[in-house]
C-alpha cells in the first residue's frame, strides 16, 4: 500500500478486478476490450502504476528466494514476525546500496 488523504493506497494488478468493490481507494490498470483500444491518457496512467508496482514485486521475489511466501511456513508461529523482520532486514540493507 501507499498512504494518500489519510488512507491506503492499493495498487493491484489487472487479475484483481473486483477489488474496487472492497477497497474503494485502490489503483487498477485499465483493460483494453475487443471494440474499443486505450487512449494515450490511459496507456500512461498504465505505466506508471506499472512501474510503482514493479518495485514492490521484485521486493516479494527476494523474499520467496528465502521461502517464507514461497512455501508453507511450518515452524513456530511465534518466531515468524522476527524470522520475517530479520529477512526484510538483509533485503533492506541490499536494496539501499
Amino acid at each position: 500500500g501507499y498512504a494518500i488523504s489519510g488512507g491506503i493506497l492499493a495498487r493491484f494488478d489487472s487479475g484483481y478486478q473486483g477489488a474496487l468493490n472492497f477497497h474503494k481507494n485502490s489503483e487498477i490498470p485499465k483493460n483494453k476490450s475487443k471494440k474499443l483500444s486505450l487512449t494515450k491518457e490511459e496507456k500512461a496512467d498504465n505505466h506508471r502504476i506499472s512501474t510503482q508496482r514493479v518495485l514492490i514485486e521484485n521486493i516479494n521475489a527476494k523474499l520467496k528466494v528465502f521461502k517464507i511466501f514461497a512455501n508453507k511456513y511450518r515452524n513456530r508461529r511465534k518466531r515468524f514476525n522476527i524470522r520475517f523482520i530479520l529477512i526484510s532486514a538483509l533485503i533492506n540493507l541490499e536494496v539501499d546500496f
